[in-house]
């Protein structure tokens, strides 16, 4: 039988303006965004309506507003009828986005836990990611080994992270990231080019999903101990090992895994098409994660909502749908 999953974008798909459109005319988003300012202590809604850009692009500001935009899109949906999904998942910070709205967190306590995040990770030792094409994963994860053999023959500290660069988003099968020690990803991406394959930094000043995170994962890890957990309404999806699950400690300890864990988006997308979904709704700002699906499953029918049009014209096409709405 045909099943619905729900996706929620990360760190990447941020504008200046996300989210206006559906400020002004949805009273529910509205809504939702007072109550995540509120949370948040701060107006995170201005700056996803007004940046400016250089603001929006730091870590500190980036997850959280992201978040605000994909939850009041949530909210909107929700009211309009969309039907219900049988899966959520979220691209790295998308899955805080994907457990609020599975019910497993609230949406204050979803509020904070990104805020903590974002601050930690925006601290960390300095790293960085480059993005690789045309490479597929297994080759991509030989370089990176090999440059990491290298740099500790050549006299790296073992105990430390001088040689670590891995692969941290597996995001379609020839899409990929690699993450680490600034050398160790100038020479990973150095000998991707010799090899055939396209190496493009991106412009970010941490390594994210590898274990130059650990220090901010650990102290994740304590906040998340003091935050409760309830049962999923829809399997949740996670970027950990791309399995679903419903229970609240199993999705406890692989979101306190994941900061400093890869994300394996093309293995979520496999698992939930191998579990009977056909279509798929992006929503939050950006088209990021329906361009990915695309790539990897050209099967499946992909939606965006991220305005109020978006909102009409995808609860319409789903409306075809036998699933029940959403209460």
């Amino acid at each position: 039988m045909a099943k619905l999953a729900c996706v929620f974008p990360g760190q990447g798909s941020q504008s200046v303006g996300m989210g206006l459109d559906l400020e002004q005319g949805n009273d529910t988003a509205r809504d939702t965004f007072s109550k995540i300012d509120a949370a948040a202590g701060r107006s995170l809604s201005q700056l996803c309506f007004q940046g400016p850009e250089e603001a929006l692009k730091r870590t500190i500001n980036t997850q959280p507003t992201i978040l605000a935009v994909s939850l009041a899109a949530w909210a909107a949906y929700q009211k309009a009828g969309g039907p219900r999904p049988d899966f959520v998942a979220g691209h790295s910070l998308g899955e805080f986005s994907a457990l609020c709205a599975a019910g497993v967190l609230s949406l204050e306590d979803t509020v904070r836990l990104v805020e903590k995040r974002a601050s930690l990770m925006e601290s960390c030792p300095k790293g960085a990611m480059t993005a690789v094409l045309g490479m597929s994963a297994e080759a991509l994860e030989a370089v990176c080994h090999e440059v990491s053999q290298a740099l500790l023959a050549e006299g790296s500290p073992a105990g430390g992270t001088d040689h670590v660069v891995l692969v941290a988003n597996f995001n379609t099968r020839e899409q990929l990231v690699i993450s680490g020690n600034p050398e160790a990803v100038t020479r990973a991406g150095a000998l991707v080019k010799e090899r055939g394959g396209k190496a493009i930094p991106l412009p970010v000043g941490g390594a994210f999903h590898s274990p130059l995170m650990s220090g901010a994962a650990q102290e994740f890890a304590q906040t998340l101990k003091n935050c409760q957990f309830a049962p999923a309404a829809f399997t949740v999806v996670q970027n950990f090992d791309a399995q679903g699950s419903k229970e609240p400690q199993v999705l406890k300890e692989k979101l306190g895994r994941q900061m400093e864990s890869a994300v394996r988006w093309t293995g979520t997308v496999e698992y939930m098409a191998a579990n009977g979904v056909d279509t798929i709704v992006e929503i939050g700002p950006g088209k990021v994660l329906a361009g990915l699906v695309k790539k990897i499953d050209r099967q499946i029918k992909v939606f965006n909502i991220y305005d109020q049009a978006s909102l009409t014209e995808t609860v319409a096409a789903l409306a075809l749908s036998e699933k029940p709405a959403l209460a």
